[in-house]
């Protein structure tokens, strides 16, 4: 017996040293800043093995092809498209050089969405350039469109909402009324979650982790759900008899950027885009430090799966070789600047490899996420040689 108690004393005594020579915090947590600690491991498990230059395919054409059956195949159980898009004009405002029209039409065979359409004055009878103008995210549920139109018959409300973002983020002027000032017409539709696409319950920002996870329940993504609208809305531009189907575009900024170059990238119903505030690395988003890692934001722009073959410049490069262009700041707190450069130079070498490095402007303004009126001015001379 006195052995047997010996032995326990000195099988406590080891246990006690063993405890004491672990790291104290590593035994409370492995989660930091929302992240594993092993984070950076799984980056490096990243390899992206579908990239141009990395894919098995060495004619362009075909990796093209390969790349976006991938990115279509990441997304997955959507409504699928309108048998017809049934457009009907609910009420028309005249402004200087164009109308704009508030529309519903099929976004799908299971949605009918309201939308903002502006037509230049004149374009009965003719073909015009036009692009689809993609909203931001912002936190900001309540207005959608209405951030890049200016609207009318809301709310004192909803105008005042819709001219206070217009400052915040778009330097006092509604990106689409300029374009369509400039002879393009422009179509604006709520992302689902935004404006009159929101909750019956209310805008609540923790509402979008729920939305997601009911996506995901569903073998499918919120954010892939936004994409596929988009890629409607495009096809729907293609189809007015105004509109010149070779002559179509689309611009965003911030969330909206993202969509403008994945709508690009998905079909080339789109032949020029331009994005404004969001483009980097995952090896850059995916740190302690950078918004990216505390979800909300990011549900609406997350298709799963995806990563495990592309990154988003690789992403970006399916559009080559449109005319593409992108804008970020310096001082744009949400991507870091080294990964905006890396993601540029990745995408250059694409463009180069094909022979027309022309077509993909790239530029780095000394300001923060905010979309100036000297960066709509730039983009709208882009526009205007390309389409």
């Amino acid at each position: 017996m006195k052995h047997v108690l010996l032995g326990m004393i000195a099988l406590m005594a080891t246990a006690g040293t063993v405890r004491a020579q672990q790291p104290a915090d590593s035994l409370r947590y492995e989660i930091v800043n929302n992240m594993p600690l092993f984070y950076q491991q799984m980056k490096e498990q990243l390899t992206y093995p579908m990239a141009w230059g990395n894919a098995p395919e060495t004619d362009f054409g075909q990796w093209r092809t390969k790349a976006r059956e991938t990115v279509t195949e990441c997304l997955r159980n959507l409504p699928p498209a309108p048998r017809d898009y049934a457009v009907q004009t609910v009420a028309t405002e005249q402004r200087e050089g164009y109308e704009v029209r508030k529309i519903t039409f099929n976004i799908s065979a299971w949605s009918r969405v309201p939308a903002y359409l502006l037509v230049p004055d004149g374009a009965e009878g003719k073909r015009l350039p036009a692009v689809v103008m993609l909203h931001d995210h912002g936190a900001h549920f309540t207005i959608g469109k209405e951030k890049m139109v200016r609207p009318f018959g809301v709310s004192k409300e909803v105008l005042a909402d819709a001219d206070d973002w217009a400052v915040r983020c778009y330097d006092g002027q509604y990106a689409a009324d300029y374009f369509a000032a400039n002879g393009f017409v422009v179509l604006c539709v709520d992302a689902l979650f935004w404006g009159e696409r929101g909750c019956k319950e209310g805008f609540d920002y923790d509402r979008q982790q729920a939305v997601a996870s009911n996506f995901l329940q569903m073998g499918s993504s919120w954010g892939a759900c936004i994409n596929m609208d988009d890629v409607r809305s495009a096809e729907l531009l293609a189809s007015l008899p105004y509109v010149d189907p070779d002559r179509i575009g689309c611009l965003g900024f911030s969330m909206g950027a993202y969509r403008s170059w994945m709508l690009a990238a998905l079909t080339d119903v789109v032949k020029a885009s331009a994005s404004v505030c969001w483009m980097n690395t995952t090896e850059h988003l995916m740190t302690l430090t950078n918004n990216q890692n505390k979800g909300g934001s990011a549900y609406s722009m997350l298709i799963p799966g995806l990563r495990r073959y592309l990154d988003y410049p690789h992403v970006a490069s399916i559009a080559c070789p449109k005319p593409t262009l992108f804008f970020n700041g310096r001082k744009d707190k949400l991507f870091p600047v080294a990964g905006v450069e890396d993601a540029y130079r990745t995408m250059h070498r694409v463009w180069e490899s094909q022979g027309v490095p022309e077509r993909l402007v790239t530029k780095l303004w000394d300001g923060p996420h905010f979309f100036s009126r000297d960066m709509q001015r730039e983009t709208l001379e882009f526009f205007k040689k390309w389409l």
